[in-house]
């Protein structure tokens, strides 16, 4: 091996990969402009969560449905007198039970109302409370469930069935009644 062997065996050693200024200045530019263009986009993928999506519609009123009230609380008066069967049937029972709509058993067909009188008054006011085939339970609505017992009452007994109305069942045992307070003697 000669010195001049030597020399260039030795450059060859630390010799990189960039030979030539075009691909000096090639690798100068894609150090600088690749970072940007990933911190670019990862801002982009940070900040897209809050951007609203294309034809997302009403912000307001997507804000209004996320906070809805859940519930709510309605106050009646536990004291009024309850309304009479045949006033709770024209409110709450006349839409379908007057005409049959969806095999509803119309008022005053015994045909219709004589498989459903045999079940006897407690199931027929389950179904109504509790609802049956397309008829929508009508416990909890705008009737107490001594009302609605008295419109089923009123659409049996109109069929031909001998129930008794039902009353308000009294305060349960072990309620007080306030009584007046006698004034101290003098």
């Amino acid at each position: 091996m000669s010195a001049n062997d030597h020399t260039t065996a030795h450059e060859e050693d630390h010799s990189g990969p960039i030979k030539t200024p075009k691909q000096l200045l090639l690798a100068v530019f894609f150090s600088f402009v690749v970072p940007i263009f990933a911190i670019i986009a990862l801002v982009y993928y940070v900040t897209s969560d809050n951007k609203p999506a294309a034809g997302a519609g009403d912000h307001e009123k997507a804000i209004a449905q996320r906070i809805q009230k859940v519930g709510m609380v309605e106050i009646r008066d536990a004291n009024r007198p309850l309304k009479p069967g045949s006033e709770v049937f024209a409110a709450q029972c006349a839409a379908c039970h007057a005409t049959g709509v969806a095999g509803a058993p119309k008022l005053g067909d015994a045909a219709a109302w004589g498989p459903r009188i045999g079940t006897g008054y407690a199931a027929l006011l389950n179904s109504a409370l509790k609802g049956k085939g397309a008829m929508g339970p009508q416990g909890g609505g705008d009737f107490d469930d001594v009302e609605i017992g008295k419109a089923v009452v009123h659409m049996a007994n109109a069929a031909g069935g001998k129930f008794a109305e039902p009353q308000k069942a009294a305060a349960p045992a072990g309620t007080v009644a306030a009584a007046p307070v006698a004034a101290p003697a003098k």
